[in-house]
Order: C-alpha cells, then sequence, then structure tokens
C-alpha cells in the first residue's frame, strides 16, 4: 500500500526508519550487509557501516552486481542472524523472505508491494515518494541511520553523493525528500550547494579539458576538439596556465567564470544545441566541506565517478575504504582505476559511434556484445543519449554480455518521455520475466538479465511494452 505523495509522505517514511532502526538498538550479534556495486550502493553500504561501527555492531560488508538465485542461496547457507540490504532488495521480497534471518531492506527501486514478516521494509516509493528523483539508496539508508542515532546527520555528504551518482539531479539539481539532506549539510556545514557550470571536473581538470571533454550536453566544434576549446578561451582573454601549471576551474575568478558560461550558452545556441540540452550546463552542484579543495573527493559529481571507477570493475572494497574515509592507500588505488574506467567510457562511446545504432517504431538498440564490461553498459548507455546518432525521443536500450549464459540490459529515458508516461522499470520487469529473465529499476534508468539466444525476442516484446505505455 502507498501512503501520502512526496514531501507529505516523509512522516510516514521516517517513522518506519524508526521502526526500522529500533531493531538495531542494542543488537549484540553480527550483521550481514549486502549492497549493490554503484556509487549509489558503494555511498549506502559506507553510511551504513559507519553506523554499526558507531554503535559497536559487528558486521561484513558484500557487493554484488545483482541479488541472482545464486547470492540468495549462499546467504541462505550462510544463515546470517541479521542482514541489511543496501541499494537492493525491494523487488525481491517474495524471494528473500525464505531466509531464516531478520531483514532490513533499505533501498529506492520499485518495490513489489508485498509484506513479509521477518523483513522490515524501507522505501520511499512505498510513502509515495518516487524513488528514480526524489530520494536514492544512500538517502534512503541515511535516514535509517539518522533515526537510530541523530548525531549521524554528518553523514550527509555520503548520502548527496549517492543521489548524484543515480543522477538524479538530471533536472539541474536535487529535487524531492533530497532536499532535506542538502539542509541537514549545509546547517553542519558538511555542504555546500551553489549554482555553477555541471560540466565534470571543475576540481581537478584544466579548463581546457573541462570544455574538451564535455559530454553532457555534446558541444560541437568543442567537445573532443583541443585546439578549437583553447581558442574558444583565447578568444575570451583568459589566462589558461598560472606560470607552469594549468588553471582549473576553480581557479578562475567569478567574473571570468561568468564569462565563459555566457559565451559558452551562446555558443551552443549558435550551433543548434537544443534549449533543454544548452539548459543543462548551468545547475546546482554540490561542495563536500570535509575534503580537500582541487581533489575528486571535493565535488559529489567527481567523488561518484571516483566510486563507480572502483566496484563496477571488481573493487568494491577500495570504494567502500574511500566512503570510510581512507585517503591514502584506497585513494590512490581508486584515482588510478577512475583514468582506466574513463578511457573504457570513451571507448565504448566510440563503440556506438561505430556500430551505429538500430530503431524500432517505440524504441532504440546497440549491442555492444563482449567489448565493454556489462558493469558499465549502463553509464554508456545513458552517457550516449548526447550522440548525434541517438533519438532523443526514443529510450535507449542497451546489450552487453554478462556471462556466458545470460545478456545484461541497460536503458536510459529522457523526462521529457516520463512526462509521457514512459516506465522503463515496469517495462523492462515484464518484458525479460516474459523471456525467463529478471529486470527492473527506475521509470527513467532500469536494468535486466535475460538468457542468451533471447534477445530478439526480448526487444519485440520490449518495444510493444513501451508502445502501450506511450
Amino acid at each position: 500500500m502507498v501512503i501520502g505523495s512526496g514531501l507529505m509522505g516523509f512522516n510516514g517514511f521516517y517513522e518506519q526508519a524508526k521502526k526500522c532502526s529500533n531493531n538495531l538498538n542494542g543488537f549484540n550479534g553480527k550483521v550481514q550487509v549486502v549492497s549493490h556495486i554503484d556509487a549509489d550502493g558503494l555511498t549506502s553500504a559506507g553510511i551504513i557501516s559507519k553506523t554499526l561501527k558507531r554503535e559497536g555492531i559487528t558486521h561484513d560488508v558484500d557487493f554484488v552486481k545483482s541479488l541472482d538465485k545464486e547470492k540468495i542461496e549462499d546467504l541462505a547457507d550462510q544463515n546470517p542472524e541479521f542482514i541489511i540490504f543496501t541499494d537492493l532488495g525491494s523487488n525481491l521480497t517474495n524471494k528473500l523472505k525464505e531466509l531464516n534471518s531478520k531483514i532490513i531492506i533499505s533501498d529506492h527501486h520499485e518495490p513489489l508491494n508485498e509484506k513479509e514478516n521477518n523483513i522490515l521494509h524501507l522505501n520511499p516509493h512505498l510513502f509515495g515518494i518516487n524513488g528514480a528523483n526524489e530520494l536514492s539508496g544512500a538517502g534512503t539508508t541515511f535516514f535509517l541511520s539518522k533515526a537510530l542515532n541523530k548525531n549521524n546527520t554528518d553523514l550527509a555528504d555520503l548520502a548527496i553523493t549517492g543521489s548524484i551518482g543515480d543522477l538524479q539531479d538530471s533536472k539541474g539539481r536535487l529535487e524531492g525528500i533530497n532536499r532535506k539532506i542538502i539542509k541537514i549539510g549545509e546547517k553542519n556545514n558538511i555542504i555546500e550547494c551553489k549554482k555553477d557550470l555541471r560540466l565534470f571536473g571543475k576540481q581537478t581538470r584544466p579548463v581546457y579539458k573541462l570544455l574538451e571533454h564535455a559530454n553532457d550536453p555534446y558541444i560541437p566544434g568543442i567537445t573532443g576538439n583541443k585546439k578549437e576549446t583553447i581558442k574558444f578561451l583565447n578568444e575570451l582573454d583568459i589566462s589558461l596556465k598560472n606560470g607552469e601549471r594549468w588553471r582549473r576551474w576553480i581557479n578562475l575568478t567569478q567574473e571570468e567564470k561568468k564569462k565563459i558560461i555566457s559565451k559558452l550558452i551562446h555558443y551552443c545556441l549558435s550551433n543548434n544545441v537544443p534549449n533543454e540540452e544548452t539548459e543543462r550546463l548551468v545547475g546546482e552542484v554540490y561542495i563536500l566541506l570535509k575534503e580537500e579543495p582541487g581533489t575528486e573527493l571535493r565535488d559529489a559529481s567527481e567523488f561518484s565517478t571516483l566510486l563507480n571507477a572502483t566496484a563496477r570493475y571488481g573493487h568494491s572494497q577500495t570504494g567502500l575504504k574511500l566512503c570510510l574515509g581512507d585517503r591514502n592507500e584506497a585513494y590512490k588505488k581508486a584515482k588510478k582505476l577512475l583514468k582506466q574506467h574513463r578511457r573504457n567510457l570513451m571507448n565504448g562511446l566510440d563503440l556506438v559511434r561505430n556500430k551505429g545504432v538500430n530503431k524500432l517504431s517505440d524504441l532504440q538498440y546497440f549491442d555492444l556484445k563482449n567489448e565493454v564490461r556489462d558493469t558499465i553498459v549502463g553509464i554508456i548507455a545513458g552517457m550516449s543519449v548526447n550522440l548525434d546518432s541517438i533519438d532523443r525521443d526514443l529510450p535507449v536500450i542497451a546489450f552487453a554480455e554478462k556471462d556466458e549464459d545470460n545478456i545484461k540490459v541497460s536503458s536510459r529515458a529522457t523526462q521529457k518521455l516520463i512526462f509521457k508516461g514512459l516506465d522503463l522499470g515496469k517495462a523492462l520487469q515484464k518484458a525479460s520475466s516474459e523471456v525467463n529473465g529478471e529486470g527492473g529499476g527506475h521509470d527513467i534508468a532500469a536494468g535486466a538479465t535475460i538468457p542468451k539466444g533471447k534477445k530478439e525476442e526480448f526487444i519485440n516484446k520490449l518495444n510493444k511494452i513501451i508502445n502501450h505505455q506511450l
């Protein structure tokens, strides 16, 4: 049953958070934490791990791509006394109920809406709050943590990083219950929220590289063109270096920033970049004040990308250590992984450009087979929306080989399509189940796993489902 709507449903949501946290109060056994391998999952795990440690509760943290049959059977064999699932589990309550453990699910994906006696379920959707854009898995877990101990408000920076990693700022700023977390962070001098250029790399990249590597939006003539980027900045009479050091965005004066933003907007409009994409150049950014300026950790967008570069390549524990405060070995290792991650994403986009996109009546799709990791095909799908070959009036469906028996499916859409009635989470859940697969997620972004040999059947079924939704 869904209660309330948006901010009106927060009181019920927080009461449920208290009910869940009461089961941790005074618990003296061992907790098994299971979380997802993305930035939202890592920050969720970081929040609950710090929370349990502060309460003196022994725990282990494990990360998974998905809660498949094998993982659930493995948990059944281990038979832990208490399990906390973060950023996953809501769509599998009918299977998780078979476990003999006491269970808390702290998730923001579409739930089954089935009440199970051994499961304490904290999910914004159950209270009329949209988990796709109003509260992330990390945000949900933050309120679970805060309900257990009000002093855990210092974890707001991890919660906001998770929301940014989950692309909940796709409209130019975080919305819904995320605003409550921002206010808590600002009040405790943990987060600074301000309007600024939203391109990736303001803390760490030279200004010319900031523009050269812009992909959201893609800026024709500038993106991927170092020579034109430097020419663009020189025409504004902005010094690119301070002595021998390249200047970064954070080194510029406010006047210099205004000049660049003004010319960028004019340039985009003059080069037929759609208005809605040009508007995404400027919006809210979130500075993490506990972190050192000029590092990937200072900006929530860069921090979330750094985290993705760990878990999606099999180094989840490195990402967790970052969330728990390791700024030495884990940070060094993460930065190395980040360099390779960026190269892999660019290579993935090149593959999409070269292979092209297949179009059906109500969707478009591409298949990267075994040429990219299945763990990053969703990111590539999201980034591909800005390619010239992509039709923004159709959802993007991306395929990659998961293992020798299965195919990973990722999907992304625009807010415009959501307003028309598209719900990728429900569409992928239905289409995948009809080909003996599993899927789900949010209205704007979802995923599935399907058996090999079922791709054509799946894509045609999905096309019909989306046609019906729209």
